[in-house]
């Protein structure tokens, strides 16, 4: 799986269902919320906008999408809702790794540029830097309508909190349709190379 490929089968509606774990707290908390993933063009106007704000060349993009979340909670009352534009760009000598750029990071309400990487395994591995405080995330697919996400956040001066995510479709698009027809196809195909090596041990 690519990262395009990737963006298209996280195309949808989820409901996200999220456990963190404050380390120096000693503490869990769980939160939940309605996820929309929408996948936008590289030229689309916001995707183009957020390139020039990065600094980017805009035929540098090779996907682009919106994200829309609305959740609560355990320890607060307070609504947390917002929506965020995403843009990848890969990096000239491998695909697989580059820029993720971001309108509005998820901890601070600035823009942020992190980068990524696309494992053999179809995993996709996020990396932030932000002005006080740093995120790492994995992020994959257990099947088609299931998604995984377990992350770390560290403020500097020693503060982390660990979490882990599920994420379950509750709505597809004509996009993650198409995507996930092609990981069914891709499976199906490599079922006889596998049946043949099994055989040939």
């Amino acid at each position: 799986m690519n990262i395009e490929e990737f963006f298209e089968l996280s195309a949808g509606k989820w409901f996200s269902h999220r456990t963190s774990h404050h380390l120096a707290f000693k503490q869990s908390e769980g939160g939940k919320s309605d996820i929309v993933i929408e996948t936008l063009p590289t030229d689309h106007p916001e995707v183009v906008k957020l390139s020039e704000d990065h600094q980017v060349n805009p035929s540098d993009v090779s996907c682009g999408a919106r994200v829309t979340w609305k959740g609560t909670m355990e320890w607060d009352e307070e609504k947390h809702e917002g929506s965020t534009v995403l843009a990848i760009v890969p990096n000239a000598d491998n695909p697989n790794e580059g820029k993720l750029l971001r309108e509005m990071g998820y901890a601070e309400k600035a823009p942020v540029a992190g980068t990524y990487k696309i494992g053999d395994d179809g995993a996709l591995t996020l990396i932030t830097e932000y002005e006080t405080m740093s995120s790492e995330e994995r992020l994959w697919f257990a099947s088609p309508n299931l998604r995984m996400r377990v992350g770390v956040l560290k403020r500097f001066g020693g503060f982390s909190m660990a979490s882990f995510t599920s994420e379950i479709r509750m709505g597809a698009t004509e996009a993650s349709k198409k995507a996930m027809e092609a990981m069914e196809a891709k499976k199906t195909s490599q079922q006889p190379v596998e049946a043949a090596n099994s055989a040939a041990d």
